[in-house]
C-alpha cells in the first residue's frame, strides 16, 4: 500500500480516538490560561477541534500584523484559532492545524487581508514561484467551522490532510472526488492536499 495511504489512515484513526487515555485513567485536565486570556476566546476557537485532541489544544488569537497572542498553551501539536470576521471568512470562523502550520497561516491571512480572493490567489502564487511560501507540514490535518453565526455555523463539508507534492501515483488516490471517497486535489503542488468528506 502507499506510503501516503497507510499515513491518512493513520492519522484519521488517532484523531478518531486512539488519543483516548490509558483505561482506567482519568484524562488530565486542560492546561491554564495564559494571563490576560478569555475562556470564551478559547471556547469559541476549539470548537472546530477534534473531541480526542480538544482539551490539550494550543489556543492563540491573531493580531493586525499577522503575529499572534497565546491564549492557552497546549501538550499536543494541534493549534486553534479563531478567524471570525477577517476578510473573506465569514462572520463565525474557527479553525485547528498543526503548530507547524502556523507560518503558513499567517501567510494566509496576510494575503486574504487584500478582501479580494483573485489578489489573495495572486499573492500566494507568488510566494509559491519565489520560494517565500512557508511550506505545510507532510500529513498535517485542517479542521474549520464556519457559518453567519455561531448556531448556523457546520463543520467544513470535508478535513484536508497537507500531502506537499504527492501525486496521485505517488498515494494511489484519484485527482477528482467523483467516486465519493478521498482523492488528492493540486498534485504535485506544494498546496497538494488530501480531501476527506466530512459528511
Amino acid at each position: 500500500m502507499k506510503r501516503i495511504v497507510l499515513l491518512a489512515v493513520a492519522v484519521v484513526t488517532m484523531t478518531a480516538g486512539s488519543l483516548a487515555q490509558r483505561r482506567g485513567e482519568p484524562p488530565p485536565p486542560p492546561p491554564p490560561l495564559e494571563p490576560g486570556a478569555s475562556q470564551a476566546d478559547v471556547d469559541k476557537a476549539l470548537v472546530a477541534a477534534p473531541a480526542s485532541l480538544k482539551d490539550q489544544a494550543t489556543v492563540i488569537k491573531w493580531k493586525k500584523d499577522f503575529t499572534y497572542d497565546t491564549l492557552r498553551k497546549g501538550t499536543n501539536r494541534l493549534v486553534c484559532y479563531d478567524r471570525s470576521g477577517f476578510p473573506l471568512q465569514q462572520p463565525f470562523s474557527v479553525q485547528c492545524t498543526s503548530m507547524g502550520n502556523l507560518e503558513r497561516e499567517a501567510q494566509n491571512l496576510k494575503a486574504e487581508a487584500s478582501g479580494e480572493r483573485p489578489k489573495s490567489e495572486e499573492m500566494l502564487n507568488a510566494m509559491e514561484k519565489d520560494g517565500t511560501r512557508a511550506k505545510p507540514e507532510y500529513g498535517s490535518m485542517w479542521y474549520a467551522v464556519a457559518g453567519p453565526d455561531r448556531e448556523h455555523a457546520r463543520p467544513e463539508s470535508h478535513i484536508t490532510i497537507a500531502v506537499p507534492f504527492a501525486t496521485s501515483q505517488s498515494t494511489g488516490l484519484p485527482d477528482n472526488g467523483r467516486g465519493g471517497g478521498a482523492w488528492i486535489m493540486n498534485a504535485g503542488t506544494m498546496k497538494a492536499h488530501i480531501m476527506v468528506p466530512n459528511r
